[in-house]
């Protein structure tokens, strides 16, 4: 009977040792339960810059619903996952702002990954644990980038695939770093490499780099990576052969090659100077370990000359300064690619190892202080600039306007400052009042200024137009008792099938950038030109974007359709047969 007494005694015991121990799971589960309760509704967000991401999302979806298939159908220059993802929490919750959706959606991949790494991590420490939770969180609910590209607070619609591929290199490094389960490793790297496959090529790149240092060190065994290689492999296998994506992406991809043709090394030297901080601090930090490490580090070099064997090699490779300039180099390689991202958020779980693992060797020493202090100067600046982005989008929506729009559904809930509204209307009275000089600039490649895309004033514009040219396609069907079924944009991007209801043509590219992300159009894009219904083309102001477009477009669009007026702001290409205009092209 005594020990019967003992047992329950200690079972509440237990009990609360069982649940301080998955506390760091359970607070994952708890934030995931609370962000649906944000998309129910539409929360209206604060205009930031270059909002084209977002407007692609909405393109790509639409397509989806009515059956095209990224790469296969038209020209993406991303992987698909990040559209699937946002097709399918879109339709869960529509009423969701859309970039709530599109930067919360990549929890259902990596909120799972996340979940196996802090089962692992917290049977040792739940403070640790804890410690890889909390970044992880912090970018992957707050929808900004690391880095300002424009002086005032609002949100940001782009970069969206790039911060995308910074959270699931997070959980890789995560997991490559602490999960101790071999089965466990191996499932979360092929899944990883997956997701990094389909989010961005470059992504799968830098991956790669990271996944060949755990191997090198010691970290991941060959046969744990031969398996994870096989799962990744065998994925892609299946889904080429049920929808041939794989050699459609791979095909786009090798497009994209063609038509940026810039050297790395000038990328690379470019994404090292935009991040610069982070950079010089983690020089430091593996200047720091090399210094104070410096007898270890000349122990395992005489071992690994002297005697050359699989584990002197992989001591070698597994010294901290090394791992942590392999992780530096790929993520500089990664972000020698973008325009906006979370870079380098990958290097948390590994400084975070080194940083406890310095300590356990040497205690509270100043050299475990030198490292500390480093690391921190290393993961706090983005944290910390995150936090204070997200901060003043929220302060800075006090005293704002929201738009007035009849078409836009969710995509409308903006607001901004009344000052920058009075701009925009002004603007539009300039652009419109003398549009043959803004013309004559965009013909000679140049656009109205070079932060004209960042220009919150611009992005209200654009919407506004966009509303407002929508109302005219209606009244234009109202009165000629016709429906155009296919739109399509000459415009880097084309919400206008999302938000009418249509559909999009297929082999039209999404997120049309002709310098840099529109091969030249084949027979089957001059095929879906010829016969779409209606093509629509912004001019407040005219840009060197809708300019290229327009001239690769014309040989199949002007001889078939018909150039009109829609509004102030806005032409209309309509097929020739579908309605008689009395149109002209403008003088």
């Amino acid at each position: 009977m005594a020990s019967v007494a003992k047992d329950m005694r200690a079972a509440p015991e237990r009990r609360r040792f069982r649940l301080k121990r998955s506390a760091p799971v359970l607070a994952l589960a708890a934030a995931l339960l609370v962000l649906p309760l944000a998309l129910l509704t539409t929360i209206p967000q604060l205009i930031g810059p270059m909002m084209w991401d977002l407007y692609i999302y909405l393109d790509v979806t639409n397509r989806i619903a009515s059956g095209q298939i990224p790469s296969v159908d038209f020209f993406a220059p991303v992987g698909a996952l990040g559209y699937y993802l946002f097709a399918g929490l879109n339709r869960l919750f529509p009423e969701g702002h859309p970039l709530l959706v599109s930067a919360w959606s990549l929890l259902v991949v990596t909120a799972p990954l996340m979940a196996v790494i802090l089962t692992d991590v917290q049977r040792g420490s739940t403070a640790l644990a804890f410690a890889l939770i909390a970044p992880f969180l912090l970018y992957s609910l707050l929808p900004f980038n690391i880095g300002s590209f424009y002086p005032y607070p609002g949100a940001e619609g782009f970069g969206i695939y790039n911060r995308q591929v910074c959270q699931i290199l997070y959980v890789l490094s995560a997991a490559l770093v602490f999960v101790k389960d071999g089965r466990k490793l191996c499932g979360i790297v092929a899944v990883s490499m997956l997701a990094l496959f389909f989010t961005k090529i470059t992504g799968i790149v830098t991956g790669a780099i990271l996944c060949t240092m755990a191997v090198l060190a010691g970290r991941l065994s060959l046969r744990l990576a031969a398996i994870a290689a096989g799962i990744f492999v065998g994925v892609l296998v299946v889904l080429e052969l049920s929808t041939g994506i794989v050699s459609a992406y791979l095909a786009d991809i090798l497009a994209l090659l063609d038509l940026n043709d810039e050297t790395l090394l000038p990328r690379l030297l470019r994404a090292g100077s935009m991040n610069i901080g982070v950079s010089l601090a983690t020089a430091g930090l593996c200047l720091a370990l090399l210094i104070t490490n410096l007898s270890l580090v000349s122990q395992t070099l005489r071992r690994a000359s002297s005697h050359p064997s699989v584990e002197s090699i992989s001591a070698l490779f597994d010294l901290p300064f090394v791992w942590i300039s392999a992780f530096l180099l790929a993520g500089l390689f990664f972000e020698s690619q973008n325009t906006g991202s979370q870079p380098l958020i990958f290097l948390f779980p590994l400084l975070l190892a080194v940083a406890v693992d310095q300590f356990r060797r040497h205690g509270p020493t100043a050299r475990s202080g030198v490292v500390a202090v480093l690391a921190l100067a290393v993961v706090l600046p983005p944290a910390l600039l995150v936090v204070q982005k997200a901060s003043r989008a929220a302060v800075g929506m006090l005293g704002t306007v929201r738009l007035d729009h009849q078409n836009l559904r969710t995509l409308g809930a903006f607001k901004i400052r009344p000052e920058f509204a009075a701009r925009a209307r002004l603007m539009e009275t300039m652009f419109v009042e003398n549009r043959k000089a803004f013309d004559q600039l965009a013909a000679a490649g140049e656009p109205f200024s070079v932060l004209l895309f960042s220009d919150f004033d611009f992005q209200w514009a654009w919407l506004e137009n966009a509303d407002r040219a929508i109302s005219a396609v209606l009244a234009l069907e109202a009165r000629k008792g016709i429906r155009f079924e296919t739109v399509m944009s000459i415009d880097f991007v084309n919400p206008f099938p999302w938000l009418m209801g249509r559909q999009a043509p297929r082999s039209i590219a999404v997120g049309a950038d002709p310098t840099r992300a529109v091969p030249p159009p084949g027979a089957a894009e001059e095929e879906a030109i010829r016969t779409v219904d209606l093509a629509l083309m912004p001019t407040c102001p005219a840009t060197p974007t809708q300019t290229r477009l327009l001239e690769l477009y014309a040989p199949a669009l002007l001889p078939t359709h018909s150039r009109m007026t829609l509004t102030p702001c806005y032409e209309a290409f309509i097929r020739n047969g579908l309605v008689t205009t009395g149109a002209r092209a403008p003088d």
